[in-house]
């Protein structure tokens, strides 16, 4: 309806198609997202600030299509323009910038560029640790972060310290059966398989 009754490049459009967009998105159906995305993309900017939040949103729900894409070179540049629009309209501290910190990194992990990986978690966990309280979610999902990239690097006893700080909190915080604590104890037993012990 909205689309029949306003101009094509009308911002109240930009809403609608970013929703639609997601549900492509999440039912694997890519392209059609990106076409969705990039209408929303396209109003916000013939219509908003450069540096509008919006606009931040948009180019991360592109970059994370295009990550779910393989296409990470694709993925990190929309990526790193949501960050710059978020380093420029909040605080430093922000647990919004830790997350596209968050976001960055693992584009950087899934390439293998491990040390480009480090830096944005270990920028991700700066925040975090300043803004969050001592057992926040968010803090177990960048130690472990940080773990898989030093799993990857064969560094076994700095993943091991990182998975067991993401542990310690994730047991205060969720049940026994939540699948992240059966996920991250999985990820455990593999690095003890790997130099040679079993997990007890």
């Amino acid at each position: 309806i909205k689309q029949k009754t306003l101009p094509s490049n009308h911002p109240e459009l930009a809403t609608p198609f970013n929703n639609i967009g997601s549900v492509y998105d999440n039912m694997g159906e890519y392209s059609k997202a990106l076409s969705f995305y990039e209408k929303a993309l396209g109003i916000y900017q013939e219509t908003l600030p450069s540096n509008h939040p919006d606009l931040a949103t948009s180019y991360s729900n592109i970059g994370l299509t295009y990550s779910e894409m393989g296409e990470y070179s694709k993925a990190l540049s929309y990526y790193e323009k949501t960050l710059e629009i978020l380093k420029n309209t909040l605080p430093s501290n922000h647990p919004d910038l830790a997350t596209s910190y968050d976001t960055i990194g693992l584009v950087y992990n899934h390439v293998g560029e491990y040390s480009k990986a480090l830096s944005y978690y270990e920028k991700a966990l700066e925040i975090r640790e300043k803004s969050l309280p001592l057992h926040h979610p968010d803090l177990a999902t960048t130690y472990n972060n940080i773990g898989s990239v030093y799993d990857s690097m064969g560094e076994y006893s700095k993943t091991l310290s990182y998975y067991d700080k993401a542990l310690e909190i994730l047991k205060k915080t969720l049940s026994s059966e939540h699948p992240y604590l059966a996920t991250l104890y999985s990820n455990i037993g593999s690095v003890f398989d790997k130099i040679g012990e079993y997990w007890k």
